[in-house]
């Protein structure tokens, strides 16, 4: 029995058009196995035209093609292969809109971001701005903060909270009230919610003091304290 895809294969050969076979293995005597042929599934405008061609070629002369279906034919096909393109035109260009160019980062400059970090320092004002990031909706959110030696200077409560970003303000003093200088500080988080632990991130406010632009790949931001950001792992700027 002559399965379909045999059929349409036979018909090809037929009008001259060879198609690959799928990949297969064959198992030598030695129990080696050597890979055969390369698969296509698919036909690409050239097979097309070869196919027209063909056509055209072996057409009984007295009941040639009707000229409007060979017409109605490759106007089917020139709309397929122009969606293809556009497809390709479109999807270039929305990776350019989600990129960052230079001159986005360098607009970052001097700026205050708000990013993944446990490093902190105070603002002018003193005392420390950040967030916390749950994946999760918490029961409970603490955020410890410690000094350059890891002492814990102070522990903040922000109780229940739901899934989303929680921000926490400390005022720069220890528990006993006392100012405990300009640090740097680290700041860690931990939620839970009931006895299971909900996966969360530490934010923090750290001045941009520059942009490093590689000959290849995307720009970067110099964060105090931080390091290298990626200009999409920054929430928000001030």
């Amino acid at each position: 029995m002559v399965t379909t895809a045999s059929a349409f294969d036979n018909t090809l050969s037929q009008l001259g058009i060879k198609r690959s076979t799928p990949t297969t293995a064959n198992t030598t005597a030695s129990g080696a196995s050597t890979a055969t042929g390369k698969t296509k599934t698919t036909l690409d405008q050239s097979d097309f035209l070869t196919l027209l061609t063909t056509q055209l070629k072996n057409q009984d002369p007295f009941a040639p093609m009707d000229n409007t279906q060979m017409v109605a034919q490759m106007a089917q096909f020139s709309s397929v292969a122009g969606i293809s393109e556009m497809n390709k035109t479109l999807s270039g260009v929305a990776t350019k809109l989600g990129s960052t160019t230079a001159s986005d980062a360098m607009s970052y400059v001097g700026k205050t971001v708000l990013t993944e970090g446990s490093t902190a320092y105070p603002k002018s004002t003193g005392g420390i701005d950040g967030a916390v990031e749950l994946d999760d909706a918490a029961t409970s959110v603490t955020v410890s903060i410690a000094d350059g030696k890891g002492g814990t200077l102070r522990s903040l409560q922000l109780g229940a909270q739901k899934k989303g970003t929680a921000t926490f303000d400390w005022d720069g003093k220890d528990g006993a009230g006392n100012d405990v200088g300009s640090g740097p500080f680290t700041i860690t988080t931990f939620a839970t919610s009931g006895d299971k632990t909900v996966t969360s991130r530490t934010l923090v406010w750290a001045p941009v003091e520059s942009v490093s632009l590689p000959s290849s790949g995307a720009p970067k931001l110099k964060v105090v304290g931080i390091g290298d950001v990626d200009p999409s792992d920054v929430r928000s700027a001030t």
